[in-house]
């Protein structure tokens, strides 16, 4: 029989959600306070808009932000006695006490946390390969049946996402310091850009590119996540403190002396930047692989990029990641084409045979 899940919430999350669900075969009905965001969330191929006559569901996903999503959760397992609850927010701890604290039937709720999101937000911003690949954190507490845990594995499983499972502790403390915190900092960065002149800004590389692309992500929610999470967001940010603390002393020593000790400190901080980047998953979730680039210069024309792929493909050579930075004043770009270090003398040979300019 085919799985009826209610999706409550039809933000960028639970459309996403609906519109991968209903591609693999599940049945979605969708219910959100906004009756035009249900109705773009249908349109997009999300589900069918929940009303009275609409039968009780087998699993119900609150997506929901997190100031309001224990009071959802709750909610729904009183409204349907027999379906497993579970929620996508990204706090977990505070919303699992609330659930707890009310007297509902907590053995069929189940935590989750998809590790999945966009700069944009909303319904319009939807898209159903937005879980593809990406780690579906499963938060189950000492009461969660087997049963309810299965059902929670078989959603984040059904639409592409790479299952672990955490409690809800363990799981607040971690995404302080992958996402909560790289967010602030990104943030912050991004607000010291704002009286710059515009010939500073305009210099602006990949690298600011980077670092401030999840700046631009709703601040009300991420308003909500932080304060939902501050214990553990705060005691990440301690850790910064410090470390920024022995760079500025670093600098200021620097500045005002003749520094002794202060380069070593720099360079150890940069150092441990490399030993800390280097932990960071690679491709499809495996151990970092050592990559080297290959920056191409690409006319800012229709099709220049899809030639260039296509040209790397009939050398054989495979696109392990890439990176495009805009010509400054210019009408081009420079394309970084990561690849296996075995492949970039023959990327090389063949780019320049066939005409491409390469940056060396």
């Amino acid at each position: 029989m085919t799985t009826h899940v209610r999706i409550v919430g039809v933000g960028l999350i639970g459309a996403s959600l609906g519109i991968c669900l209903s591609g693999n075969g599940f049945r979605v009905s969708l219910e959100d306070p906004s009756p035009t965001a249900v109705r773009l969330a249908r349109d997009l191929r999300a589900g069918e808009i929940a009303d009275e006559g609409t039968d009780a569901p087998d699993v119900v996903v609150v997506a929901a932000p997190p100031d309001v999503a224990a009071k959802a959760v709750i909610a729904a397992l009183n409204r349907w006695p027999d379906a497993v609850v579970t929620d996508v927010a990204s706090v977990k701890e505070a919303v699992l006490v609330d659930i707890l604290d009310s007297g509902a039937d907590s053995s069929r709720y189940v935590g989750s946390h998809p590790m999945a999101g966009r700069e944009r937000s909303g319904t319009a911003a939807a898209r159903g390969d937005l879980f593809d690949g990406r780690a579906w954190v499963v938060v189950p507490h000492e009461g969660s049946t087997d049963a309810a845990i299965r059902r929670v594995r078989e959603i984040a499983t059904a639409v592409g996402s790479a299952v672990r499972v955490m409690p809800a502790h363990d799981h607040d403390e971690a995404v302080a310091a992958v996402s909560h915190v790289p967010q602030l900092a990104a943030s912050i960065v991004a607000a010291c850009l704002r009286e710059l002149p515009e010939s500073a800004v305009g210099l602006a590389g990949q690298g600011l590119r980077d670092v401030t692309r999840i700046a631009a992500s709703d601040p009300r929610l991420w308003t909500q996540i932080l304060a939902g999470n501050a214990p553990a967001v705060r005691d990440v940010l301690r850790q910064v403190r410090v470390q920024v603390d022995e760079v500025v002393t670093a600098l200021d020593s620097l500045v005002e002396s003749d520094g002794e000790g202060s380069l070593g400190t720099l360079s150890r901080v940069l150092e441990a930047g490399n030993l800390g980047h280097a932990r960071i998953p690679g491709k499809h979730g495996a151990a970092p692989a050592a990559y080297e680039v290959v920056s191409v210069i690409v006319p800012d024309e229709p099709g220049s990029l899809g030639r260039l792929f296509g040209d790397m493909g009939n050398a054989g050579i495979n696109l392990e990641d890439l990176h495009l930075e805009h010509g400054l004043g210019q009408a081009v770009g420079v394309a970084e084409l990561s690849v296996v270090p075995a492949s970039v003398e023959p990327l090389r040979a063949e780019l320049t045979r066939l005409g491409w300019r390469l940056h060396d």
